[in-house]
């Protein structure tokens, strides 16, 4: 069987890097499994992209796509054309795409077109909110996925809703968390810890890329003002995206607790994460490792496609209504805040469970 695995985006590598590993693994074992890795070049930054591939032991690509920047069709189209000329010239028995980046629906559509087998790990995540990229992504993967590898009973209820036959449905757990529990001892201390000072819980960590947070620029500059305010003038660590650090550069945002730094790769990120006092998020990837580690965490959205963070976890959703920060911080620095607890199979041995359903069919 001939898998092609797809990965287009940060949270791509984090989820395919186990898989791989499971899948050379079985192969020495004699198992009749053969991939191909397809970057489609989605996140082209090197701290986005490149060093994941080597910080979590990834291989080359077998292929780069090389799409780079675009509007969302404009990467959609060419993720399919390039796509489908490696299908033409060799079919894959079955095309693997994660989570729900513009790679992960475009891949899927090319290759069920071609009539070859879709599996869509973390299917049947749902935020509820169609005015979100990710979410249509979702929606119109998993409408025509053949297999469905999910992390939570959330999503296999979801699906159920939606028609899909249970037999297509497999609860294996998070492959992300496969790649957090293997990597905690690997964990890198970024320059920002020694050049701001940091101490271990006396800093929050604080990451914002979505548009309904970034692109407003009240919006923006509230969210951040209320943030600094409520945070006892401890040290927030913002490792800022590309499309943020235009509209603050434009906006002059400064405070004195306030550290920029530039993307930090996966594991400085976590470095950061493990040791803070609490992490500030529109990120839905984010919320699933604050969880694991047991790090409250705050999400400045209206809603989430993991609500096994928040009903579990140790996440909470606050919505984008600046004021409903002060209150969580105050919750947080009375020492009130959740401790939480780890979802049913989050365990590290999720990639091991997709493969050995490989080796089955």
């Amino acid at each position: 069987m001939l898998i092609d695995i797809i990965a287009g985006a940060r949270p791509n590598f984090m989820k395919i890097a186990p898989i791989i590993r499971e899948i050379e693994k079985s192969r020495k074992e004699g198992a009749d499994l053969s991939y191909r890795l397809i970057h489609t070049g989605q996140h082209y930054d090197r701290n986005m992209s490149g060093s994941f591939f080597e910080q979590l032991g990834i291989p080359d690509p077998h292929y780069n796509l090389g799409v780079g920047s675009d509007t969302q069709a404009g990467q959609t189209a060419k993720i399919m054309t390039r796509y489908e000329e490696i299908l033409f010239d060799k079919p894959a028995d079955l095309c693997l795409v994660v989570g729900d980046v513009t790679s992960t629906m475009a891949c899927a559509i090319t290759a069920k077109k071609m009539h070859i087998t879709v599996a869509h790990v973390e299917g049947g995540i749902r935020s509820g909110d169609r005015r979100m990229p990710e979410e249509i992504n979702r929606l119109v993967t998993d409408s025509i996925t053949d297999h469905f590898f999910t992390t939570s009973q959330t999503a296999n209820e979801n699906l159920k809703r939606e028609g899909v036959e249970e037999s297509k449905i497999h609860f294996v757990g998070n492959t992300m968390i496969d790649t957090l529990l293997g990597n905690m001892d690997r964990l890198i201390k970024p320059g920002v810890w020694d050049e701001a000072g940091l101490k271990e819980k006396e800093y929050l960590v604080m990451t914002l890329h979505r548009p309904s947070n970034v692109d407003e620029e009240e919006q923006l500059k509230s969210l951040i003002s209320e943030i600094i305010s409520s945070s006892k003038e401890l040290p927030v660590i913002f490792p800022v995206h590309p499309r943020t650090r235009k509209n603050l550069e434009k906006l002059g945002i400064e405070y004195d607790s306030l550290i920029y730094t530039d993307p930090l790769s996966y594991l400085e990120f976590n470095y950061l994460v493990r040791h803070s006092k609490a992490v500030i998020t529109d990120s839905g990837g984010i919320t699933e490792e604050t969880t694991v580690m047991g790090i409250p965490c705050m999400t400045l959205r209206d809603s989430t496609e993991r609500p096994e963070t928040c009903i579990t976890g140790t996440n909470e959703l606050l919505g984008t209504d600046p004021r409903a920060i002060k209150p969580a911080m105050e919750k947080l620095f009375s020492g009130k805040w959740k401790e939480g607890s780890i979802p049913e199979l989050w365990d590290g041995r999720t990639a091991k469970r997709i493969v050995d359903i490989f080796t089955s069919f």
